[in-house]
């Protein structure tokens, strides 16, 4: 700018606006994955976004999704980023909260969703010399079905079901989602399947440093089981640099949505709701992994009643809602 003066007016202007902004801002408390995944950019580049709205998000990263929707029901988090089939767990007093039985019934009525987020897809990894080019090859190995106690268990045991292979048929491992990719470097399991956003930099790296091939489900059993928050997903040969496939990989897309606590504020609902249908080509311009968003449906997947300030964003906006999710 060639008047310096009216640049240091303009920006002095901005910042006052920006700390007035942020005293007056609402704030709640979130929780998320990893900061690199689908699941953890998208808050991440929300917040900003939010806070010019005047919601001030404290998001808290690598954290346990299934223990966030615990806290969430007990009132102890506002907010969290939720996996589909945890939340049908809780309802049903399966695993990882098997045994809450009708406590679990009780603790999901306190949960309401907002939107879904399409996370990253899950990639059945092999190295190519490994000898194993299938399912079927994998039978006795080592698999890894993701982090204890953790909703992608589930997921993970469909896929590898869904491939040809039933439990007890291979080893399970379970260890953090941090350490999968090193342990698996480390040979501690011979299949790694693990969730990436499709063309992931972290997954053409590791396939530079010595070949991989992924493993695809049966084409009969393409369509993933409902209610486990997947989606069906094509992974294109030669997607990764050391990608040794020469046909399509059928995999599944995680599908997770954004829930907040049954007693958050309406107003708080439809500005969260608001502000990420109305950002999500500005998120998709700035990410190459975000660049579904603008055309996905963001009920997608979602089995958790709508609160009620996101459902009277999506009416005002026009959006068809499904019954089932207008219960409150």
């Amino acid at each position: 700018m060639n008047n310096p003066a009216k640049w240091l007016r303009r920006s002095l202007c901005f910042m006052a606006v920006s700390v007035a902004a942020t005293v007056n801002a609402e704030q709640i408390s979130m929780e998320t994955v990893a900061p690199s995944s689908v699941a953890g950019i998208v808050p991440q580049t929300m917040a900003s976004f939010w806070a010019q709205d005047g919601v001030d998000v404290q998001l808290s990263m690598n954290q346990t999704l299934t223990k966030s929707l615990l806290k969430m029901t007990q009132g102890a988090l506002d907010s969290a980023v939720v996996p589909p089939n945890a939340y049908s767990a809780l309802v049903g007093g399966r695993a990882p909260y098997a045994g809450m039985g009708d406590k679990g019934a009780a603790l999901a009525q306190n949960v309401r969703s907002l939107f879904s987020i399409p996370a990253s897809v899950y990639h059945a990894i092999v190295w190519n010399d490994s000898g194993i080019r299938s399912w079927a090859d994998a039978e006795g190995k080592r698999i890894f079905i993701g982090p204890p106690a953790g909703s992608a268990n589930e997921q993970i045991t469909s896929i590898v079901k869904a491939g040809g292979l039933s439990e007890g048929q291979y080893e399970a491992v379970k260890a953090p989602w941090g350490a999968a990719a090193q342990n698996f470097q480390d040979g501690q399991f011979d299949v790694l399947v693990s969730t990436y956003g499709l063309g992931s930099q972290a997954l053409s790296e590791l396939s530079l440093s010595r070949d991989i091939r992924l493993l695809s489900v049966k084409p009969e059993n393409a369509e993933p089981p409902a209610g486990l928050g997947l989606v069906q997903r094509t992974i294109p040969a030669h997607t990764y640099p050391g990608q040794q496939n020469e046909a399509d990989v059928i995999g599944w897309q995680a599908v997770l949505m954004l829930a907040v606590k049954k007693d958050l504020s309406d107003e708080l609902a439809y500005e969260l709701t608001k502000s990420y249908m109305e950002n999500r080509q500005a998120l998709a311009d700035g990410n190459a992994l975000l660049q579904e968003l603008p055309s996905a449906n963001p009920l997608a997947g979602v089995n958790a009643p709508l609160h009620p300030g996101a459902l009277r964003y999506y009416r005002e906006a026009g959006i068809e809602v499904p019954e089932s999710l207008t219960v409150n």
